[in-house]
């Protein structure tokens, strides 16, 4: 789970970009956090990198990767 210290520096959204799942090798529209939704691992990603392939790390039973997005960085 993302921490974070100081509340002020972040705002709650109800964007739809939330609740998709992406897959590895996804091209990241913004810098942001993504979480695995099957084991809970987290990554950072640079805008226009892609998300880590699907041999990033394994799960144990086997199931696919899904990134699902937690935070995004806003650029002024």
């Amino acid at each position: 789970m993302a921490l974070y210290k100081y509340a002020n520096y972040l705002q709650q959204s109800n964007h739809a970009n939330f609740d998709v799942e992406r897959p590895p090798g996804f091209i990241s529209p913004d810098s942001a956090i993504y979480r695995c939704i099957h084991c809970g691992d987290e990554i950072a990603a640079n805008k226009g990198n892609p998300l880590p392939p699907q041999n990033h790390h394994q799960h144990n039973p086997p199931s696919p990767i899904r990134w699902k997005l937690v935070a995004v960085a806003v650029q002024r």
